[in-house]
Order: structure tokens, then sequence, then C-alpha cells
């Protein structure tokens, strides 16, 4: 019990830092000034940013791992009604999150938005989707036919990419096919509209591969729970399978880069190999070397992961479209006095920072309360 305890401590932590990151990166006092390892790559190539969805899927999987008896004891039917309920509240709230807060700001008044014109993809819709199809196969399949359905996973993915897409510019913006799915069922209204194009990093083609992120996640705390007490075993061998699959995602980048709009098979490989790695060395921290002080900064962050993500999100976008008498948004406003203080790219980050402790204090208080939000 006792080595189960700490283990659920070392995923808690690593749920956290992924949440904080993902505030940090997601709330800068300015999206004009940022540094470069706090912005996604461009296309091709891989940022830290880069790596925190993933994590926050391969830690998912993990939790699932842990829950895996309790869900089976409930029975099949139990257990797929769970799953589809889950799943359609996340995807739902994600759509709710991209509408939210329902009008827009238009010179000096508030009109509502066209809701025909809501892009329908987000992160948590693509979580929800994600974990649907993962729940399925980790509750029905063992762990060899888990490990051989993400390889055909991996694999068909880059087929599809490599004959579906345009002669010599599959892997590009305009001739990739996962965009161009997108644009079969959806109006370009309701995509991403950040890009020249209408295109959606978060779409539907490229949800498959991130499948195999959760169960990633599932796989290794399947592993952590029957090894047994050989702590430094675990560490050696998930620091050994996470450089294994950094050198493979390597590797692949040559002939199919990573790329995390297109969520490239290669990307999911690299990243998962990067989990590895930072799970190994938080066992290592916490578990072998017993440097626990320092978990609390980000234990409570991974109780209520999804509460607070949402919550930082909504949050971010009121203090954005509520305006001052001025005509400055309290966000702007906020900002301001850390323009008047430091640098611009350090003004964004200090904001950033700040922001993010002010989501920490909402999440330690839920874990004093014992508050645990979830879907």
């Amino acid at each position: 019990m006792q080595a189960a305890r700490e283990r659920y401590q070392a995923l808690d932590v690593l749920r956290g830092m992924t949440v904080a990151f993902m505030i940090i990166v997601n709330t800068p006092g300015s999206w004009s000034h940022i540094y470069a390892p706090l912005q996604h790559a461009e296309w091709h190539g891989f940022t830290p940013t880069d790596l925190v969805f993933p994590s926050f899927l391969f830690v998912i999987g993990n939790a699932f791992s842990f829950s895996m008896k309790k869900l089976r004891s409930i029975g099949a039917a139990s257990f797929l009604i769970k799953v589809v309920y889950r799943a359609t509240m996340i995807f739902a709230i994600g759509w709710l999150l991209n509408a939210f807060p329902f009008v827009t700001y238009v010179d000096g008044h508030y009109t509502w938005k066209d809701f025909s014109a809501i892009r329908l993809w987000g992160v948590l819709q693509r979580i929800g989707f994600c974990y649907f199809f993962a729940a399925l196969l980790m509750y029905y399949c063992n762990r060899r036919t888990l490990i051989l359905v993400s390889i055909s996973i991996l694999l068909a993915y880059w087929g599809i990419l490599y004959f579906g897409g345009e002669t010599g510019a599959q892997y590009t913006l305009a001739g990739n096919i996962v965009g161009k799915i997108d644009l079969v069922y959806l109006p370009p209204k309701n995509i991403y509209p950040h890009y020249e194009i209408p295109f959606d990093p978060l779409g539907l083609l490229s949800s498959f591969p991130a499948i195999v992120n959760i169960i990633a996640g599932f796989l290794a705390g399947s592993y952590l729970q029957s090894s047994g007490q050989a702590k430094k075993s675990v560490v050696r061998n998930l620091l050994l399978s996470g450089l294994l699959l950094l050198l493979l995602g390597l590797a692949w980048w040559q002939v199919f880069p990573v790329n995390k709009a297109l969520w490239t098979s290669s990307y999911v490989v690299y990243a998962t190999g990067w989990d590895l790695l930072l799970l190994a060395i938080l066992i290592l921290v916490i578990d072998i070397f017993s440097w626990r002080r320092w978990c609390k900064i980000f234990e409570v962050f991974g109780k209520n992961p999804l509460f607070i993500y949402i919550l930082s999100w909504a949050l971010i976008v009121l203090l954005g479209i509520m305006h001052l008498p001025s005509g400055a948004s309290v966000k702007g406003w906020v900002y301001g006095y850390f323009t008047m203080a430091f640098p611009p790219k350090c003004a964004s980050l200090a904001f950033a920072l700040l922001y993010s402790s002010l989501m920490w204090l909402v999440a330690w208080w839920m874990d004093r309360k014992k508050w645990y939000i979830k879907v």
C-alpha cells in the first residue's frame, strides 16, 4: 500500500507539472512577446511547449492504469456507460469553452457570438475523443495487443499522410490530408482560424495517433504496478525505454517530420520518450532519494487537473473581454503594470507566472478542502 501511495504521488506531481506548464504557456501577458521555449514550433520541430499536451494525455493513461481494477469490478456495461458519459462531457465542455463567454466586444459594445461559427475541435475535445477509444482498448486488450495496436495506428497514420497528401507536399500546411478531411465535414468558419488557410491542429484525423499517447501512459503505469519494490530497476528500465524512443523518434524524423500540428507518428514516439524520462526522474527523486518537500507545489495541480485547466482558460478569456471605462481590458490593464517594470518578454512571462500562481492558490484551497472535481 505504501508503494502505491508513493507512485500516486509521482503521478500527481507529473500531472501537476503538466497542468502548471500548460497554464503558463496559455496565458502570456502578450502573445507578441514570448520566449522561444514557451512557443510551439512554427511547423516541423519540437520545443518544450510541444511536450505539454502529449504529456497530459500520457498521465491520463497512467492514471487509468491505477483505476483499472475498480473499473473492471463494475462490469463491462457500467464501464461503457461511464466512458461514453465522460468522453461526451469532456468534448461538450471543450466546445462550450470555445464559445465562452458567448459574447464579443466590438467598438465599445458587447454582441452575441455567432454560435454557428464556433470552432468544433479543441484541447478538451481531443482529450474526450482519445479517452473514449483508448479506454475501450485499454479495457479489452492485453499488453501485447495494445502495443501491436499502437504500432499499427502510427504506421497507418504515416501511410495515410504520405499517400493521401499532395505529392511532394504531404507534410506541408497546404498539402497535407489532415486539414482536407476536416473541410469535408466542416465549413471553414468552424475550423481553427489562425493559420493562413483553414486548418485545425486538433482536428479529426490527427486525433487518432494521439490515442497512442494515452496508451503509452497506461502501459507505463501498468509496468509500475507490476514491478514490485525494485525501484532502481524501474528507473533504469524507464530511462532506457525513454532514450530508445527518443532515438527512434529522431530517426523517424528524417523521413516523417516531428510536427505537433499534424501530430505525426514520429512526434508521438519522441514525446513519449521524454515522458518516460520525466517519469523516471520523478520516481528517482521522490521514491528513491525521498526529496519530497517541493512536491506539494505541483501535486495540488494534479488533484484537479481538468477543473483547473478549464478555470484558467475561462477566467483569462473573461479578463480579456471585460473592459474598463478607459477602454482597456482588465487583462491589458493588469499587464500594463508589468510592462512598466520589465522588458516585454519578461513582462509577458511574469504575468503568466502570476496568473498560474493564482490558479495554484485555487488548487491548493480545493485540495485543503478535499474537493476533487471529476467529470
